[in-house]
């Protein structure tokens, strides 16, 4: 086996190493993102967004798939849609991220409506749930 020949002291440390003993204990950001609140902020108003989306794309396929959903159905799954647009704008805000919890109640709660949308509930739920997990870990 063959070791490396020993590095002169006045050799710069190899790129990606820290210069000093001291760098290494330095407190910086746990998640190493350059800005990690504009990231968390962009998983939770992805995650809002894209659940209008589907809820808006939602509507024909139930009514036509021999669902009754009436017009007020169709208006509380609008309601909602435009209510995840409407917090993902938002996600600056302390409060977004409790919102966003209870539009998911809600969501999940339109199952009385048509049990697809409790399903989308569920899912939906779900990936919120995994969002405000991540958004633990990385801010901590």
């Amino acid at each position: 086996m063959t070791t490396p020949p020993p590095s002169s002291p006045s050799s710069p440390p190899p790129p990606g190493l820290p210069d000093s003993p001291d760098e290494e204990t330095a407190p910086g950001p746990r998640s190493g993102l350059r800005n990690p609140q504009a990231a968390v902020r962009a998983l939770g108003a992805g995650t809002l967004v894209l659940e209008a989306i589907v809820l808006l794309l939602a509507i024909q396929p139930i009514r036509i798939m021999g669902g009754d959903l009436s017009g007020w159905g169709v208006a509380a799954v609008v309601g909602l849609a435009v209510l995840a647009v409407v917090l993902a704008g938002m996600m600056k805000r302390r409060w977004a991220w409790a919102a966003g919890t209870v539009l998911q109640v809600l969501l999940l709660a339109a199952g009385l409506l048509h049990w697809s949308l409790a399903v989308l509930g569920l899912i939906f739920g779900a990936a919120w749930a995994y969002a405000s997990y991540v958004r633990r870990i990385i801010l901590g």
